[in-house]
């Protein structure tokens, strides 16, 4: 599936691999990183409300979607400094150098590492129901992190994660899409589908991911917060109010990353870009006027 007005590139970033990449609008450039177990498609109310006013760019994250999924030969393949630096890739060969850029789930963890790494590229980040990987693995004990079953499922070795997905990968999958949307139409039919197939076709890079985020990914977290280096741009946060059920302060546990920070807590299902597109292109708005 497509976004209905947007163009279709396939962009190179680093190693040869390639990024299904769309892109509309004119005007400042705004980038939309896309969370699990979904695509670019999520970002289609959002990206075309704000192709109005501005250069929208949705890349598939590597990995995902229509983009390349190489093999995982070393921690950094799926890091999100690699996925990153991808990012940074894929505008400038769109002609841009800064950019703001708005990352759902695992694209906000990109989105966080692109703003520590490239503070000069990124002008404006907003993070989309996420905490920074290394804070997210604190916040996490007891029976309620049970939640997050498939964080430690896809934490181990490569073989067991990826047999055990693969012999039942929509109900897998599928689980939750049904388990974290605030609504049951939340996502239609058809776009449904087209998540489930795009999982199924990716289901070692996806485990390849979420592995990176239980290894490299909190090393290179924890070398930022011993250098006490800090989000430069404006950040907007929006989160469901899972520090209720989980015991932790969400907003408390972002101002330390963060100089100027907006955080809202929302009372949407994880998947608002979805659920909640007009306001959430609202929010990105208001961001981008700061």
């Amino acid at each position: 599936m497509k976004i209905e007005g947007f163009d279709y590139h396939r962009i190179a970033v680093a190693d040869g691999v390639r990024l299904n990449t769309a892109v509309a609008g004119t005007g400042t450039p705004i980038v939309l990183l896309h969370g699990f177990p979904q695509t670019h498609l999520m970002w289609r109310h959002v990206a075309a409300d704000l192709a109005a006013d501005h250069t929208v760019i949705i890349p598939d994250l590597r990995g995902y979607g229509d983009s390349d999924k190489p093999e995982e030969t070393s921690p950094d393949t799926y890091s999100k400094r690699t996925m990153a630096a991808d990012t940074v890739a894929v505008a400038r060969a769109l002609g841009h150098d800064r950019f703001a850029l708005a990352g759902h789930d695992r694209g906000a963890l990109v989105a966080f590492r692109a703003g520590l790494d490239h503070p000069g590229t990124v002008t404006n980040l907003a993070i989309l129901d996420v905490l920074p990987t290394l804070d997210m693995w604190e916040a996490l004990h007891g029976v309620s992190a049970a939640v997050g079953f498939h964080l430690y499922l896809m934490a181990q070795p490569p073989g067991l994660p990826e047999q055990l997905i693969a012999g039942a990968p929509d109900a897998f999958f599928g689980r939750f899409l049904d388990m974290w949307a605030g609504s049951p139409d939340a996502i239609p039919a058809d776009v449904r589908a087209a998540y489930l197939a795009a999982c199924r076709a990716a289901i070692p890079s996806i485990v390849a991911d979420y592995r990176a985020s239980a290894n490299i990914d909190i090393a290179h977290d924890q070398a930022d917060r011993d250098a006490g280096n800090r989000l430069a741009m404006p950040v907007t946060v929006l989160q469901q109010d899972w520090g209720a059920a989980l015991g932790y302060d969400a907003e408390g546990i972002w101002r330390p990353w963060a100089s100027d920070l907006v955080h809202a807590t929302v009372p949407w299902g994880h998947f608002m870009a979805e659920e909640a597109p007009t306001e959430v292109a609202g929010t990105l708005r208001d961001l981008l006027a700061r």
